[in-house]
């Protein structure tokens, strides 16, 4: 702390990521990372465009925007990309959610929504989920500025049936709303087909679980051209070059390579249900999850005490010390092998003594 601070600083209270271990000894079950190598094709594109570092990259991302919209059906006119959704994230926060009324967001969701609203200034109220860990659109029926939901949610896994997010779009059509699909490709349903009848929607996408880009931070964001004129702005007079000439190459040679997307995909998919089959064996309960991690609780044992159990196992997950939800892990579909190895070391530590 010191004297030099602004005042906006001294009120922070910064996201707090999962650790990344400076061992490679450990099985990294925590941070939702893709457990396979990127598209073939990504170290070749990164080559190429190493030729070129002297050169600043395309302000506009133009080549990048152009596969985004190939991969989603749209115009390169109805793409935004950033350096990772976070940044996206940030910039629609400032360009769209920052309103005379309250941003409505789930009681538990993503920790960085309430981080961007100290930032930026930004009044906000959350929505319970029900019982059940899901979101209820019915309880989104009340004034607001703008709303923010992540589909599936996260840290739950939970997802929303595309007609309910098109209720909840028919509900407010007069305020912003923000769909943050970071996990979507993994069996939830994506509202980018909404965006042709709903010009207030922005859906927000990354690269770095389903594309397997978490080290090159690539985003972006998905709208009506107005929305995505607004992103821009606000790109521009924060930093005009967010995405690098590798990350760009990288970027657009993954989205392009389709057979590898859906293989990998369909890999997580399987790992996911049958690390679910074996956590529900040991006797957890797992809620449902169309994400590339599972969030789970035992019903004997202690959340962080679990935590701390299998890192000394070698094994590490992710614990939120919240209300609702501290008695819960959530724990990353790694490989099959490395399923097997967090299964193993459960095993050992729920052995009664």
């Amino acid at each position: 702390m010191s004297r030099f601070w602004s005042a906006r600083v001294h009120d922070l209270v910064p996201y707090v990521p999962g650790e990344q271990p400076k061992t490679r000894d450990l099985v990294k079950l925590n941070t939702n990372e893709c457990p396979y190598p990127p598209s073939p094709h990504v170290a070749g594109a990164v080559a190429e465009a190493a030729g070129s570092l002297r050169l600043y990259p395309d302000p506009a991302s133009t080549a990048l925007r152009e596969a985004a919209a190939r991969a989603n059906g749209l115009s390169p006119e109805q793409v935004f990309v950033g350096n990772g959704s976070d940044e996206v994230l940030a910039h629609s926060f400032q360009a769209l959610l920052k309103q005379d009324r309250p941003l409505l967001f789930p009681d538990i969701t993503y920790s960085f929504y309430p981080v961007y609203c100290g930032l930026y200034d930004i009044a906000f109220q959350t929505v319970p989920l029900d019982e059940g860990f899901a979101v209820r659109v019915e309880d989104y029926r009340q004034p607001c500025g703008a709303i923010i939901l992540p589909n599936p949610n996260a840290p739950t896994g939970t997802p929303l049936p595309l007609r309910e997010i098109e209720r909840l779009l028919r509900e407010h059509p007069d305020v912003p709303v923000v769909v943050d699909e970071a996990y979507v490709a993994f069996g939830a349903e994506s509202a980018a087909p909404l965006i042709r009848h709903h010009p207030n929607l922005l859906v927000v996408r990354t690269l770095s679980k389903s594309h397997a880009l978490a080290g090159l931070r690539v985003g972006f964001a998905l709208g009506d051209p107005a929305l995505i004129e607004a992103l821009v702005r606000v790109k521009d007079s924060f930093n005009s070059y967010p995405i690098d000439r590798l990350a760009e190459a990288a970027a657009i040679a993954a989205l392009d390579d389709r057979a590898w997307f859906d293989h990998t995909v369909g890999r997580i998919r399987a790992d996911r249900e049958r690390l679910r089959a074996g956590l529900e064996g040991l006797g957890f309960r797992v809620l449902p999850s169309d994400a590339n991690f599972l969030f789970a609780s035992h019903p004997d044992r202690d959340g962080a005490a679990l935590q701390a159990a299998l890192r000394a196992e070698g094994v590490l997950v992710r614990h939120f010390n919240k209300e609702r939800i501290a008695g819960f892990l959530r724990i990353t579909v790694g490989t099959t092998a490395e399923c097997d190895r967090l299964l193993g070391a459960l095993r050992r530590i729920l052995r009664p003594t």
